[in-house]
């Protein structure tokens, strides 16, 4: 709305002040201009009743006084003259107003009368005669008589309202004038005000390049030039802390611990792929529907709790799918007030693992080679003895020392296997696969074992490209070490399924069953050497070395891709792996 911009304030602000003083300017005008023409009138007729009352009492004759008379008056006056001798004359008049003025009048009216009283104080006298407004003036001369001279207020308001209305109409054009120049003034110096001010609407929206044109050189000038260096500075500062934002974001991003930037309501506002991955696995933990809005991890929120409580740094533990996770949670402050807190997650299971490996590499090998060892010793010397009176008791224990032989080759094998992939001296010999035929021909190999186990074996494929490189005896070894696991570790009746996908970039393949499950603190380990599940929940023809996993985790990174695993006790596992379509 126009009055409520500063254009229209200055100029309501300027015209009212002119208004103002002009309304007081033309009444004090109107006042004076009033009694002024009234003074006049009555100064004009003073002068003239004297210099007739001083022709009168020069003797001049009566016919000379007055043609005098009628050469000295105005002629909208009368002139009334009193001789000493009592006789009187009375001048012509244009006023019409006048004309009841005549030796009747003057001779029987109480206000001539009056008039004649008033003679010796040479005073004007206002009259109202018919409705009009008369003033008259007498002059007395020294041998009696005297001189009277009336006027009608008619002319002389006339002459008033004349004067009233030149007053009013030179006001009325002083307001236009003043309410243009108000206007036109108040655009000149508010315009550079807008351009500011639109200005300043850009710099909100983050254009910081922004400048005002400077077109004077007063202190609205000057402001537009500090208006343009505060535009630059804060273009400077805005680029320095996005350059800063983008430096700490990287090195956040780059981190192997995880971070969590939160608020006091728990809102997450920082959060980088470690800590995201964390967040993950503790939801899949604890929320079977992952269609379920993500929440924070309980022990996070209590760490959140006590440091803005306490004010201070809190350290916590916790455990995610088998995981071990350390978090220090530190407070943030504004000025004196926690808005929120840093937690670092790091991962210990590696170095717990590394450790517990330290511990039971030596008792998992002896335990290993100590069996079979056993076994073709026993069996030896019960052959030595002569124990084994048949052939056949013979070739039996021949049979089975034979089989211990190949175990413990198989094993050893495993080991030296194993030893160069992690060594780095695996060697693959990459082909172009066809993978959806691939795949099929993989678990169509394990129909019959799940048919003789009772398990329900199903395929869903997704492949949208259908040629692969990689090794595929490698990768065809790490498939069927994942399917012969799910159905070993199935009980009759159970299911598994197998989701395979392929597209432009990578490989993905999920092997899931309804088995018993790996235990919450053993998943951490599933992909170590010499790795079991829990012997009591096994059946011994289920057993095996415990080093195929291990082997298909250096498969599928020696392929530069990744394995991981997920599990519930009693509910079931899945493995995923997932390599690259294409290598360089």
């Amino acid at each position: 709305m126009f009055w409520k911009s500063v254009v229209g304030k200055l100029s309501l602000t300027i015209l009212l002040l002119v208004s103002f003083v002009l309304c007081v300017l033309m009444f004090f005008l109107m006042q004076f201009f009033e009694t002024y023409h009234i003074q006049e009138a009555e100064n004009d007729m003073t002068q003239m009743s004297e210099k007739i009352s001083s022709l009168v009492e020069s003797d001049y004759d009566t016919g000379f006084i007055e043609e005098a008379t009628e050469m000295l008056r105005d002629p909208a006056s009368r002139v009334v003259v009193y001789y000493a001798d009592g006789e009187q004359w009375i001048s012509d008049t244009e006023d019409t107003d006048l004309n009841f003025i005549d030796e009747a009048w003057m001779q029987n009216n109480p206000d001539a009368a009056d008039l004649m009283e008033q003679v010796s104080t040479q005073s004007s006298q206002g009259l109202i005669v018919n409705d009009n407004e008369i003033i008259s003036v007498g002059s007395p001369m020294e041998n009696g008589g005297g001189v009277f001279v009336f006027k009608s207020l008619d002319m002389i308001n006339e002459t008033r309202d004349q004067t009233t209305k030149l007053i009013l109409l030179s006001g009325g054009i002083a307001i236009l004038l003043t309410t243009f120049f108000a206007v036109f003034l108040s655009s000149r110096v508010t315009a550079p005000l807008i351009k500011m001010r639109e200005a300043a609407y850009n710099l909100t929206r983050g254009e910081f390049n922004t400048r005002v044109p400077v077109l004077t050189r007063d202190e609205i000038g000057d402001l537009a030039i500090e208006f343009n260096r505060m535009g630059n500075q804060l273009n400077y500062h805005i680029h320095a802390l996005r350059q800063e934002k983008e430096q700490l974001s990287s090195i956040v991003s780059s981190m192997a611990d995880g971070v969590f930037t939160l608020n006091r309501d728990g809102e997450i506002i920082v959060i980088n792929p470690p800590a995201k991955a964390y967040l993950d696995n503790w939801n899949y933990e604890h929320y079977q529907d992952q269609e379920k809005e993500r929440q924070l991890p309980t022990e996070l929120s209590s760490a959140l709790n006590e440091v803005i409580a306490e004010e201070r740094a809190v350290l916590k533990e916790s455990v995610v799918q088998g995981r071990n996770y350390v978090m220090l949670v530190t407070p943030l402050y504004d000025e004196s007030h926690v808005r929120g807190c840093v937690a670092v997650i790091r991962d210990m299971t590696e170095e717990r693992r590394l450790d517990k490996l330290r511990k039971d590499f030596i008792a998992n090998v002896s335990h290993e080679l100590r069996t079979p060892i056993s076994m073709l010793q026993g069996y030896s010397e019960a052959i030595v003895d002569d124990i084994a009176e048949t052939k056949e008791d013979k070739n039996e224990l021949a049979q089975i020392i034979y089989d211990e032989s190949l175990r413990m080759g198989r094993l050893v094998n495993e080991l030296l296997d194993l030893a160069r992939m992690e060594a780095g001296q695996i060697q693959l010999h990459k082909d172009s696969v066809a993978v959806q035929a691939f795949v099929e021909r993989i678990v169509h190999k394990f129909q019959g074992l799940a048919q003789e186990n009772e398990i329900e074996l199903s395929l869903t494929m997704d492949m949208h490209e259908q040629i692969g490189e990689m090794d595929p005896d490698r990768v065809e070894q790490v498939l069927t070490n994942l399917i012969d696991n799910a159905i070993r570790h199935s009980e009759k009746g159970g299911k598994v399924e197998i989701y395979a996908l392929s597209n432009s970039d990578f490989f993905h393949v999920e092997v899931k069953d309804n088995g018993s499950g790996i235990p919450e603190e053993d998943l951490p380990f599933v992909f170590e050497r010499f790795y079991k599940a829990d012997k009591s929940r096994v059946k011994k023809e289920k057993q095996g070395t415990g080093l195929g996993l291990a082997i298909a985790r250096n498969i599928i990174e020696a392929h530069q891709g990744k394995i991981q695993v997920r599990s519930k006790l009693d509910i079931g596992t899945t493995f995923s792996f997932e390599i690259p379509m294409k290598h360089s």
